[in-house]
């Protein structure tokens, strides 16, 4: 069996799709080597310290810019020997110097069917339109904002949804599987680019072994 894959979670709040990360795949296929955040009053801090994973807070307003913010981030990640960052709820942008650090290797979860309702408010924009069928993606983070090749989607028709909570209520276990699995997939190197499209990851599925027949 191969070695955990060390890994970075980035949080803004309450963690409950760092603590899907902590009761799935930590120890096993992941091994969850830091956990920062961009602030000090996130309560998914205290998920991860309470099963002992290193925490720190970079907080914009501590630094003179989103630059040296990253800087130090990205260093911090560089001492843990973290090989993918997970952005599980962190709400900040991050630098075009930050992911040429970890090239291929930051991913996000999007309460939205990408390339639909991207950026902050995606389940208001969703609501405001009036759509009936929501979802999740999961997708490796590029420069622009939630347009990075999309890993897993799924979808889930709510027709008389009307608040925001409702909907999230219905879609945080779709976050956590995709979450949790995509963090599988890429930790048995199983995604790869699609060459014909850009925005679009191919996942390799062994070859079933074939009976005698």
């Amino acid at each position: 069996m191969s070695e955990p894959l060390p890994i970075a979670v980035l949080v803004s709040g309450t963690g409950t799709n760092l603590q899907a990360l902590l009761d799935t795949v930590h120890g096993r296929e992941a091994e969850i080597v830091a956990v920062a955040s961009s602030t000090a009053e996130a309560p998914a801090l205290a998920r991860a310290e309470s099963r002992g994973v290193p925490c720190a807070v970079f907080a914009r307003a501590h630094y003179p810019d989103r630059e040296a913010r990253d800087r130090a981030l990205g260093e911090w990640l560089d001492e843990r020997a973290a090989r993918l960052v997970v952005l599980a709820g962190y709400m900040e942008l991050l630098t075009p110097q930050f992911l040429a650090r970890f090239p291929g290797a930051v991913i996000n979860v999007h309460p939205s069917l990408l390339p639909a309702f991207p950026g902050l408010g995606a389940i208001e924009q969703a609501l405001a339109y009036g759509v009936k069928v929501f979802g999740v993606t999961v997708h490796f983070v590029d420069e622009g904002v939630d347009s990075g090749p999309v890993i897993l989607q799924r979808a889930l028709e709510l027709p008389h949804a009307r608040e925001r909570e409702e909907v999230l209520r219905a879609l945080r276990p779709l976050e956590h599987g995709l979450l949790t699995e995509a963090v599988r997939l890429y930790a048995r190197g199983a995604l790869r680019a699609d060459p014909a499209n850009p925005r679009r990851t191919i996942i390799d599925v062994p070859a079933q072994r074939g009976g005698d027949g």
